[in-house]
C-alpha cells in the first residue's frame, strides 16, 4: 500500500510510503524505480507511473536495513543542475531559501540537510550527486563507472551515468557504498601525511572558497600543485546520448517537457555525427592526458564548486557549464569523486572540497575523505590533528 502525497511535500519528496519501514531513513531520488510507489523521473509524463520492480540499488539498501522514507524531487529527467522542476516545484535549499539546492539530485541532498533522512541515493552524470551535496552542505560520492548497478534507473547519458550515495558524513556514504557494492576495495584507515596529493583549479574559485580549499590543502603535508587538465569538446557525446535516450518519447511529447529540458533536447537533436565523432576522440585523449597528469600522486584535491550555492534566480542554461566545470571531468573519466563540506565561505554558506582518484580506487578516496573529515572537525574544535 502506498500514499501519493497531495502535491509536493515541501518541494523535497514527491511520494512517500504509507508506512515506512523501520531502519536507516533513506531518501531515494525519484529517478529510481520503486515497486508499488510512484516514480515520476521528475516528469509530468510519468505522474501516474507505479513500477512493478524496484531498482537493484534501492533493493540492496532496503535489504540491508535502509528504509525508503520518500522519493526525492529532482531536475526534470535529471537533465540539469538547479532542481527547479516546472512540474513539481523547485527543490528548496534548507540552508538558504534564496539559493538553489543543486541538481539533479537536489531532493536527495535537501532531505539530508533538512533532517528528513539519514542517507540518500542519487545519480550523477555530470555532477548530479556532488553539486547538490556542495550546495546543501552534505557529503556526496560518485563511485567508479559501473560500480553501482543502474538497472531500474532512468538514464540520462549512459556512458556518463553513475549511481551513488549521499549522507551527512563520509562514513555514512562509505557505509551505504559497502551495501551497494560489497566488492569495493576495503577502506583501510589512512593518514593524511602518507598521501601524495595533487591540487588543481583553486585559482578559479571565489576568494573565500579558495581560502577554505587552501586550508584543506594545508592538512596534507605531501600536497603539491598539479597541472591537471579540464576537458574540452565533450559536449556533443553527452548530448547525443541524451537525445537517443529520449528518442522514443520527445518527438511526440515535446510540449510536456519543461522549457529548460526541452531546449537542451532540441539542441541535442541538432548535434551532427561529425561532432559526436570528434567528441569521442577528445574523450579518449582526455583520459590519456588525465592519467599522465596524475602520475606520481595518489589523489587529486579540487573544489567541487568554484562558489557557494548560486541564487535561485540563476539562468540554468547560461550558468550550467560553470557549475559543472569541476565535477563533469570525473564523469568523462569514470573516476570516483567525493564532495565534502569544508567550512563557511561567501555569504556564510559552505564551501566543498572534492577528492578524486583513478577508477577502482573508491576505497582510497573514501578513506582519505574520512581522515580529512576528522581533521576538519578537529580544526573547528580548535584541537590540533597530527598530519
Amino acid at each position: 500500500m502506498t500514499e501519493r502525497d497531495e502535491g509536493v511535500l515541501d518541494g523535497i519528496f514527491l511520494a512517500r510510503p504509507e508506512r515506512p519501514a523501520g531502519g536507516i531513513r533513506l531518501a531515494v531520488k525519484d529517478l529510481f524505480d520503486t515497486a508499488g510507489l510512484t516514480t515520476t523521473y521528475g516528469s509530468i509524463l510519468f505522474v501516474d507511473h507505479v513500477p512493478d520492480r524496484t531498482a537493484t540499488a534501492v533493493a540492496r539498501l532496503e535489504a540491508a536495513g535502509y528504509a525508503n522514507v520518500g522519493k526525492a524531487n529532482l531536475h526534470e529527467f535529471a537533465y540539469g543542475v538547479s532542481s527547479a522542476n516546472p512540474h513539481f516545484g523547485t527543490v528548496p535549499n534548507p540552508l538558504a531559501p534564496d539559493r538553489i539546492a543543486g541538481g539533479s539530485s537536489g531532493g536527495s541532498a535537501a532531505a539530508l540537510a533538512a533532517g528528513l533522512a539519514d542517507a540518500a541515493l542519487g545519480s550523477d552524470s555530470a555532477g548530479s550527486i556532488r553539486i547538490p551535496a556542495a550546495c546543501c552542505g552534505v557529503v556526496g560520492f560518485k563511485p567508479s563507472y559501473g560500480l553501482v548497478p543502474l538497472d531500474g534507473c532512468f538514464p540520462l547519458a549512459p556512458s556518463f551515468d553513475h549511481a551513488g550515495p549521499l549522507a551527512p558524513t563520509v562514513s555514512g556514504c562509505a557505509d551505504a557504498l559497502a551495501v551497494l557494492t560489497p566488492e569495493v576495495t576495503s577502506r583501510d584507515a589512512v593518514e593524511l601525511g602518507d598521501l601524495r596529493i595533487g591540487i588543481a583549479w583553486l585559482d578559479r574559485c571565489e576568494p573565500l572558497v579558495r581560502a577554505r580549499l587552501d586550508a584543506v590543502a594545508s592538512l596534507f603535508p605531501g600536497a603539491r600543485p598539479l597541472d591537471f587538465p579540464l576537458p574540452r569538446g565533450l559536449g556533443a557525446a553527452f548530448m547525443r546520448e541524451a537525445a537517443e535516450v529520449h528518442g522514443g518519447l520527445f518527438p511526440e511529447h515535446a510540449d510536456a517537457y519543461g522549457e529548460n529540458v526541452r531546449t537542451k533536447l532540441e539542441r541535442a537533436l541538432r548535434v551532427t555525427d561529425a561532432e559526436v565523432e570528434a567528441a569521442a576522440r577528445a574523450r579518449t585523449e582526455y583520459r590519456d592526458r588525465a592519467a599522465e597528469a596524475l602520475d606520481g600522486v595518489d589523489l587529486l584535491l579540487t573544489p567541487t564548486l568554484a562558489f557557494v550555492a548560486p541564487p535561485l534566480d540563476i539562468d540554468e542554461l547560461a550558468e550550467r557549464a560553470g557549475i559543472m566545470q569541476f565535477t563533469q571531468p570525473f564523469n568523462a573519466l569514470g573516476w570516483p569523486a567525493l564532495a565534502l563540506p569544508c567550512g563557511p565561505a561567501e555569504h556564510g554558506l559552505p564551501a566543498s572540497a572534492q577528492l578524486a582518484a583513478p577508477a577502482g580506487h573508491d576505497g582510497l578516496v573514501l578513506a582519505a575523505g574520512e581522515a580529512l573529515e576528522r581533521a576538519l572537525a578537529s580544526l573547528v574544535r580548535g584541537t590540533p590533528t597530527p598530519p
